[in-house]
């Protein structure tokens, strides 16, 4: 007991000491947690008709973070029944494995956009997004006219696709050749309502699971 007490007064005594032992400590717990959780990310696999984003859409995103439109609006519709009726199947992993960062949140000021794709024209769109009260007289959310008279770097895109291709996106050789035709004459406005319009498209869970005769939605 004498022999253990002393080497534990010995690190007690000496702060240096205590801090290099306390910080080794915390760095094995945190391994021992975060470890695990990284193993199981690498493991889900795009969902079916989940692709990377095109030039003009990848644009579009890269628009919606900047402008914050995250700290508004969620995409990430949980499995209570209230939500799945308002904004259709729940969100699961495998329909983000391209996002970076991901924009699943919790905070709502606005609806939640998973499956905001197709839901209006490109015309509400657009509106909505220069004039949101043009279209929706309550509306609290600030207008961002703008991104229309702002053209897309299409140097910048390229760049981004191959960053993203490292980071183990799909992108092949002619995508990223492809963005300067794809983007030409396009404003950030026109990347932002494709970026919107594609949320939710084509690879909703529930267009796969649905039983027969139930029209394919919640």
């Amino acid at each position: 007991m004498a022999r253990g007490y002393k080497y534990f007064e010995a690190i007690e005594k000496h702060a240096g000491l205590l801090a290099v032992l306390t910080a080794i400590m915390v760095s094995i717990g945190g391994l021992a947690e975060i470890t695990p959780m990284f193993m199981e990310a690498n493991k889900v696999q795009p969902a079916a008709g989940v692709l990377p984003y095109d030039a003009l859409r990848l644009a579009g995103r890269d628009i919606y973070v900047r402008e914050g439109c995250y700290l508004c609006h969620s995409q990430m519709i949980r499995a209570l029944r209230f939500e799945t009726q308002r904004y259709g199947h729940y969100s699961v992993a495998s329909e983000s494995v391209y996002d970076r960062p991901f924009q699943w949140g919790s905070k709502r000021t606005g609806p939640d956009l998973a499956r905001v794709g197709g839901k209006y024209s490109d015309v509400w769109q657009r509106l909505h997004l220069q004039d949101p009260r043009k279209v929706v007289p309550d509306s609290n959310m600030p207008g961002y006219p703008w991104l229309e008279k702002t053209p897309l770097d299409a140097a910048d895109i390229q760049a981004r696709m191959r960053v993203l291709r490292m980071l183990g996106d799909p992108y092949v050789d002619a995508d990223i050749a492809g963005a300067p035709a794809a983007l030409a004459g396009k404003n950030e406005l026109d990347a932002l309502v494709a970026y919107l319009q594609g949320l939710g498209v084509k690879n909703e869970p529930a267009a796969a699971a649905a039983p027969a005769g139930d029209g394919g939605t919640p």
